[in-house]
């Protein structure tokens, strides 16, 4: 566990009072340092990255310029292969890992050519994402959940369902069509909210929440305490299936986990975390995004949460072929 702010101090004063332990702590801290974000601009991945930029060079304990660079879509594949095969774990280089990016690798997307799994996470924004619905029309045979597509990490509230026993139609809906607007035509039953009062869009609907997408270890959304997480709907059969609904669900959860390079000396991903704590006490996440802050550990269970293991990913891309008939180029 990293030391309170008081306890940092000290051990640095104690470190420049020693010959040699002096340069150490010095050079401990980079200078400059490089924060690679998927685009665009405007997206809620850079604006995480911006915000970041700014807290963490302030929790920093010697001056650092931060620099934010942008590049790819918003899926964040390509950020994610540039951070992969560019950097040197020596403290300079951090990446803004999208949802999208390890949802594009789970599906087993061909551009998807990086293993986030060894990348130390220091921070991160993540908002829930629940499951409400209602009972179907009369006479229906099944609940018809409404998608943007086969590919999209919402297509695993199917799963879940399925897994609880509930038998289902996909409504794939075309370019530009908003889930909550099927919803309101009539032309769903379910639904998967994501972001922002995800409790009160679900009542303004008509919807009752069924359960969250949660994580790893299976704890309630702070957002949503009341609504039962996913693993608590289910037996313990068909784990590496569930381990691909909470991939899933981590996917659409996750605005951005911050990570560093993989075989970063401890030395340094402490002190990134250690900047990262100090800037989460001082900075409340941006509440018109609907996210909220990561703690490091915290950081490091949805990024452990986005990585299933091999047999989880074979599953889920079985399941999608056989129900879904998709199969990723």
């Amino acid at each position: 566990m990293d030391a309170d702010p008081v306890t940092r101090r000290c051990l640095l004063g104690a470190a420049l009072a020693v010959p040699g332990l002096a340069a150490r702590a010095q050079t401990a801290v980079p200078e400059a340092a490089e924060l690679m974000a998927p685009g665009p601009d405007e997206g809620l991945a850079a604006g995480f990255a911006a915000r970041a930029a700014r807290g963490l060079a302030r929790g920093l304990v010697q001056a650092s310029a931060l620099r934010v660079h942008v590049l790819g879509g918003p899926d964040g594949v390509t950020a994610a292969n540039r951070f992969a095969a560019s950097t040197a774990p020596d403290g300079r280089l951090l990446l803004v890992l999208p949802g999208a990016a390890c949802q594009a690798r789970m599906i087993g997307d061909s551009r998807a050519r990086f293993d986030p799994g060894p990348w130390p996470a220091v921070t991160g924004s993540a908002a829930p994402a629940i499951v409400a619905g209602r009972a179907g029309p009369r006479g229906a045979p099944a609940l018809r959940v409404a998608l943007p597509g086969p590919a999209s990490p919402e297509a695993a509230a199917l799963l879940a369902l399925e897994m609880q026993g509930r038998a289902t139609t996909p409504v794939f809906l075309s370019g530009g069509v908003a889930p909550e607007a099927a919803v309101l035509a009539g032309a769903a039953d379910a639904v998967v909210l994501t972001g922002r009062a995800v409790l009160v869009r679900a009542e303004a609907l008509g919807l009752t929440p069924w359960f969250s997408l949660d994580g790893r270890d299976g704890t309630r959304d702070p957002a949503a305490p009341a609504v039962p997480g996913f693993g608590e709907t289910v037996g313990p059969a068909r784990p590496a299936l569930v381990a691909a609904v909470r991939a899933a669900g981590a996917a659409l959860r996750a605005r951005g986990v911050l990570v560093l390079p993989a075989l970063t000396s401890s030395d340094q991903v402490a002190l990134w975390r250690a900047a990262a704590r100090r800037w989460g006490a001082e900075e409340a996440e941006a509440p018109e995004t609907g996210a909220r802050r990561l703690a490091p550990e915290e950081a490091a269970e949805l990024l452990a949460t986005l990585c299933p293991a091999p047999e989880a990913m074979l599953a889920y891309r079985q399941w999608l072929r056989q129900r879904l008939g998709y199969q990723a180029g």
